[in-house]
């Protein structure tokens, strides 16, 4: 596992930070294409680590890029919903606090070399977040069809395994520590 190796998947990685502003400037004028380039963003977050794995080009940067990558774009899109008003503010800061949580834990752990792997709890919640800010972002875009009632629906059940994944990591740390 090295460190510093410019492959695939970390390009992959790096690419979902740097849509993070791409999608902040098209989502409020014109959220078909914000959340176009949100879920090719989404997209590389499936994409790099089935690569790394598969490859065999997973490195300690990859590890510690990816998640944090992850957590921009979730967090981003969390604060673009609340700006727009489709998405009540305690909600966004809920997950927020998670994913800082989780991420930390995980740094943490790893700089002991012990290597806290994404559970399907957590992976679940991230799928959930995603399709949730998808139809945020979209509401009456489709067909006139009315996407942000299952939006919201979906944010809560990503609330819950936020919540309930973030106790899971929480424990996992503990146990591995």
């Amino acid at each position: 596992m090295g460190t510093l190796r410019l492959n695939l998947p970390t390009v992959l990685t790096l690419s979902r930070i740097v849509l993070i502003p791409v999608f902040i400037f098209m989502v409020y004028q014109h959220p078909v294409f914000g959340a176009i380039v949100f879920g090719i963003a989404s997209l590389t977050d499936f994409l790099d680590g089935y690569l790394a794995r598969r490859s065999g080009e997973i490195t300690k940067f990859g590890i510690i890029l990816d998640p944090i990558a992850d957590k921009f774009l979730v967090i981003s899109a969390l604060i673009v919903l609340v700006d727009m008003e489709r998405l009540p503010a305690w909600i966004a800061i809920i997950i927020i606090v998670r994913e800082f949580l989780v991420t930390g834990l995980r740094a943490v752990a790893l700089s002991k070399n012990i290597v806290i792997s994404a559970e399907i709890g957590g992976k679940i919640k991230t799928t959930t977040q995603i399709v949730a800010i998808l139809c945020l972002i979209l509401m009456r875009s489709f067909f006139n069809i009315d996407l942000f009632d299952i939006g919201i629906i979906l944010i809560w059940i990503s609330l819950v395994l936020s919540v309930f994944s973030g106790v899971q990591y929480t424990v996992s740390f503990w146990r591995k520590m």
